[in-house]
């Protein structure tokens, strides 16, 4: 950290990113491969290469519906990036609704899915799920550029071609307002709550693992201090102290040595009022790790939000596979109680 801080002091940016980069990371598999796809036409999306994982047959061979596991790429005026998107085979025709997943540093959308599980239980419950992909040429890491400024304003960067592709994947699968939903691990939890920020009609509900708030650095040292040390909400800038009330479900790892742990109930404290009612409870997943639970009622005792701090746990996605990077299988189900959350707001 102070190493970074010394080379922006000289004015050497480049290198300090890359301090910054690898803080981000702990030990993790090898970076994603970068697409050389070049979309075409701002605002469209591209689906590109499909790979069915689900297809099944009668006892006459017929075959039946196979959920669908899409790669393509989408550009706007502020830039391209690759997604990945499942579809599941049992779409909801009623109420489709779509959740958008933002992986964390080296990770990518393969990676993110395998390690979350989120595909399996989108295919129970009729979420089509949408996995954006850092592009390498954007942040050598892999990680979302949720730390600069011109990442954290509406209609711009990182945030504008995200907006912009929910929008179109929605449009697509005819999913309506009030039936998107948004969720991220470590950068990519932080750039969820910046999209949850900046972009509140679009979205219902947010989900953020391992994350920080929105705006919480202006810059690559501020990145570092509240990423080491937490940011309380007089250290937020004061548009990003409140930024209105949006239904928000955290997990945090009170081990986590990447992402200080008090980053978690300052996330709630953005999104939600501070006259909340909260309900604490204690529990411990059937693998054996230990955990407590904040539920923040409104005046009728809804669930609006929930802070899981996970005892002894680190930087990595509860109840993951092992299969994923940055996982602590020993976990409660993140990406379950992800779903029944969401489903809430649906």
């Amino acid at each position: 950290m102070q190493e970074a801080a010394q080379l922006t002091r000289a004015g050497r940016f480049t290198e300090a990113t890359a301090v910054i980069q690898r803080a981000m990371q702990q030990a993790s598999g090898s970076p994603p491969a970068e697409s050389n796809s070049s979309p075409p036409g701002q605002g469209e999306i591209i689906e590109g290469d499909l790979e069915v994982i689900n297809e099944t047959r009668g006892p006459a061979g017929e075959r039946h519906p196979a959920s669908r596991f899409i790669e393509g790429s989408f550009t706007n005026q502020a830039g391209a990036r690759d997604y990945k998107l499942f579809v599941p085979a049992q779409q909801v025709e009623q109420q489709p609704a779509l959740i958008v997943m933002l992986h964390g540093c080296s990770q990518n959308p393969d990676d993110f899915a395998v390690g979350t599980q989120l595909n399996r239980l989108a295919e129970e419950q009729g979420f089509v799920v949408l996995y954006p992909a850092q592009s390498l040429s954007a942040n050598a890491s892999g990680c979302w550029n949720w730390f600069a400024l011109e990442h954290q304003q509406r209609d711009q960067g990182e945030p504008s071609i995200i907006a912009d592709m929910t929008r179109q994947v929605m449009a697509n699968y005819g999913i309506v307002k009030g039936h998107a939903f948004i969720a991220g691990l470590s950068a990519g939890g932080t750039m969820a709550a910046t999209m949850a920020a900046t972009y509140p009609e679009l979205f219902s509900a947010l989900g953020v693992h391992s994350g920080l708030p929105y705006a919480a650095a202006q810059d690559m040292v501020s990145a570092m201090t509240a990423m080491s040390q937490g940011v309380s909400a007089q250290g937020l800038e004061p548009p990003a102290a409140r930024v209105g009330n949006m239904p928000v479900i955290v997990f945090q790892g009170d081990a986590d040595l990447t992402v200080h742990a008090s980053n978690a109930a300052q996330i709630l404290t953005q999104f939600q009022p501070a006259e909340r009612r909260i309900v604490h409870t204690h529990g411990c997943s059937q693998q054996g790790l230990e955990y407590q639970t904040a539920r923040y009622l409104d005046a009728s005792g809804g669930v609006q939000a929930e802070l899981w701090m996970l005892k002894g746990a680190g930087h990595g996605w509860s109840g993951g596979s092992p299969a994923g990077s940055f996982t602590e299988p020993q976990g409660p189900d993140a990406s379950g109680e992800m779903i029944r959350f969401f489903n809430l707001f649906r």
